[in-house]
């Protein structure tokens, strides 16, 4: 035998006892449960006896069952042979036999000759021989084909042909004349199949994360009647964290079903990547940030404690870590001071300096996105962009409609800083306030008052807001006399030919005419601080930039500032991030968006507005390394663009058929519709993940924040 042939020879024997060893792992002969006897390309059906079936611990509905024609007993399994591979099967239903109605005509008559005696059961003995109970015992269970498990040497060219286990989604070839043994797969064959993803995944999160790191999310279960005797409770479902990053991921179900609590491992297990628990990979600190609108990770909570009465809450998830300082790992923000978190940072701005009047204006236009008053409209019109500073006609109107915007801010209740002093010098034209003065109409003393007040340098901002509103009125009563000065103004030697009052000044004093104009303004007042002179968003991106877990209380602010907060936040770091890849920066943070409730802050359904930050968010995210996880009651109540955008879903109960068939459109949840709907057992989860080819049912662990 020349080396060639040698060498093949020796690689044939390495690969058939690498099949051995696949199928040994994954068919146990002892969880044999029947026959595979009817199939096409979607469905089979499965021959079962009850001796069978009470053998394994039963046969659950939506359980996993396989079906094959190899022996795994065998050495001379040819990995490449058609029939070498298993077809994985979930248990749908139970199906109709040829002999169905016969059986259950001899049920019914059996039945009927026991009736009214409760001592004794139809299938007892003496009421029923043993060769028609075994007759009996024979029944159909309906499976949907969820895949193929099949062997393949992907490196053989190479020299290294070892076998690897590989699914397929379907049914590549069927013979409805060939019989195929069907088995419960349970214990460490179980593991392997619920916890399958193909090496190409593994190898694209090491290509691109330096890890492959798997965490346990709980274990499998089949039904809410969760027994011990059926041999799955220590069964353990992983998932990839590296799934969640630059993707979306969904978490539905009512309240109190465990949406919370996965949102905490979830969150926890992206917060471990900086503990490498594997020496071959590489430690990943990826910022996360929660917007908590119930204060329930950011705050001490009764279900946060365990038996111990141990801290759970995820804001100390920074105990893992060796030594880590809280400071360093996990940041609070919120609108209010908590009295058990003297870290927390207040997540104020102040709306009067140069730097934040943009930024205060267009919180003010998020809060009243929706009010549709013309003069609030116009108003949300007004953009306060620096001048160039060599235009000093320019910069005269710039600084007198800052001026007339700080006097509104003030009117509505937004507290002063002691330092910012109110200068009128050089604002006001000489032959405006003269003609004030001097003005003929009925509220000439009003006039009068205002045209005093902008003469001072120094006037209070209560003063300049009341002249203001004057000037408003002097400006739209046809009696004032303004009209004559403002020809006389356009038509001035030398003038440029503009009004004095430019549109933007109007619209921002057209507001005091109106009793409410201020008074809308007002709400946003809780957003501000006047001892401060930073941008929060500012400093939470930096903050995400170095892998720090931050953590948005929102439970003391009103929903329109949670909502406008969170849209500026966002936004800050979408254009961050889309900014560094424009750049060609090959070094974009990965930061991971949590959004609790969902519905308060995501677009409606029914939304088709494409130009929202958190649509953009969903369909451009994944490029920019932003990924998001968010969290609600309704599937209808997320926007469709965003749902198809979803690559994680993480389904509890769902009460009602309008939110069940939502689902439905997206994998294979169709086949747990009932169940969704029936089951309202807390933790209890239908997953699928980036990595896993299809649906798993799972009871989720509860969060703990010991590693």
């Amino acid at each position: 035998m020349d080396i060639e042939k040698g060498i093949a020879k020796d690689l044939e024997t390495i690969q058939k006892k690498d099949a051995q060893k696949w199928f040994q792992q994954l068919i146990q002969k002892g969880e044999y449960v029947g026959e595979l006897f009817s199939i096409n390309y979607e469905n089979a059906k499965v021959q079962i006896h009850d001796n069978e079936r009470q053998k394994v611990g039963g046969i659950p509905s939506l359980s996993f069952l396989v079906a094959t024609r190899v022996d795994p007993d065998n050495d001379n399994i040819d990995f490449k042979a058609e029939d070498a591979s298993f077809i994985l099967l979930r248990v749908m239903d139970a199906a109709q036999l040829p002999n169905s109605s016969e059986a259950e005509r001899i049920r019914v008559e059996t039945a009927q000759r026991v009736s009214g005696d409760t001592d004794t059961h139809w299938d007892g003995d003496g009421i029923m021989d043993t060769k028609t109970r075994v007759y009996l015992g024979y029944a159909g269970v309906q499976c949907r084909i969820i895949g193929t498990f099949f062997l393949d040497a992907p490196n053989e060219e190479n020299g290294n042909g070892r076998l690897h286990l590989k699914f397929g989604s379907d049914l590549s070839n069927f013979y409805p004349n060939r019989g195929l043994k069907v088995y419960k797969p349970n214990g460490d064959a179980l593991t392997l199949i619920v916890n399958y993803t193909d090496p190409s995944n593994l190898q694209e999160h090491i290509e691109k994360y330096g890890t492959a790191e798997s965490v346990k999310l709980g274990y499998i279960r089949y039904a809410s009647t969760n027994r011990k005797f059926q041999d799955i409770d220590d069964v353990p479902v992983n998932i990839y964290p590296a799934d969640l990053l630059s993707q979306k991921s969904a978490l539905f179900g009512m309240t109190r079903t465990g949406k919370s609590n996965t949102t905490k491992i979830i969150a926890k297990s992206v917060y471990e990547l900086r503990y490498p628990t594997k020496s071959e990979d590489n430690a990943l600190r990826i910022g996360q940030i929660v917007f908590d609108p119930n204060g329930e990770y950011a705050n001490e909570n009764a279900q946060d404690k365990d038996g111990n009465d141990n801290p759970n809450a995820l804001k100390n998830i920074w105990e893992i870590g060796d030594g880590a300082n809280k400071s360093d790992e996990v940041v609070t923000y919120g609108i209010t001071e908590h009295p058990n978190d003297p870290d927390r940072i207040l997540m104020l701005l102040n709306f009067y300096t140069d730097d934040n009047l943009q930024i205060g204006k267009e919180i003010i236009d998020s809060i009243l996105a929706d009010d549709s008053t013309i003069y609030m409209r116009n108003f949300q019109q007004v953009v306060f962009e620096a001048p160039d500073p060599g235009d000093r006609s320019a910069l005269t109107r710039h600084n007198r409609r800052v001026l007339a915007y700080r006097a509104v801010l003030a009117r509505a209740g937004f507290q002063v800083p002691a330092n910012l002093q109110p200068n009128t010098r050089g604002l006001f034209n000489r032959d405006l306030l003269n003609a004030m003065q001097n003005s003929q109409s009925a509220n000439a003393p009003e006039y009068q008052s205002a045209a005093q007040i902008f003469s001072n340098q120094n006037p209070t901002w209560g003063q300049l807001a009341n002249a203001f509103e004057a000037l408003d009125k002097f400006i739209r009563d046809r009696q004032s006399g303004y009209q004559a000065f403002e020809t006389a103004y356009v038509n001035r030697p030398n003038g440029s030919g503009e009004r004095w009052a430019d549109e933007d000044l109007k619209k921002i004093i057209g507001l005091f005419q109106y009793p409410n104009g201020t008074r809308k303004i007002g709400i946003a007042a809780e957003q501000h601080s006047a001892d401060t002179g930073e941008d929060y968003a500012e400093d939470i991106y930096r903050h995400l930039v170095a892998g720090k877990l931050v953590i948005i209380d929102q439970s003391s602010g009103e929903p329109e500032l949670n909502k406008s907060s969170a849209n500026r936040i966002m936004t800050k770091i979408f254009r961050e991030n889309q900014r560094q890849f424009i750049q060609g920066a090959t070094d974009i943070p990965e930061i991971l968006v949590y959004i609790e409730e969902a519905h308060n802050i995501l677009p409606a359904g029914s939304d088709l507005d494409l130009s929202d930050i958190w649509v953009r968010t969903a369909k451009e995210g994944a490029k920019y390394r932003i990924g998001m996880v968010y969290a609600t009651q309704e599937v209808s109540s997320i926007q469709r663009n965003i749902l198809r955008n979803t690559a994680n879903w993480f389904i509890a109960h769902l009460n009602n058929t309008d939110e069940t068939k939502e689902l439905c459109k997206y994998y294979d949840f169709a086949d747990f519709e009932p169940s969704i709907r029936r089951a309202q057992d807390k933790g209890f989860l239908r997953v699928k993940t980036l990595s896993n080819p299809f649906v798993i049912s799972v009871q989720v662990d509860k969060f703990e924040v010991t590693a």
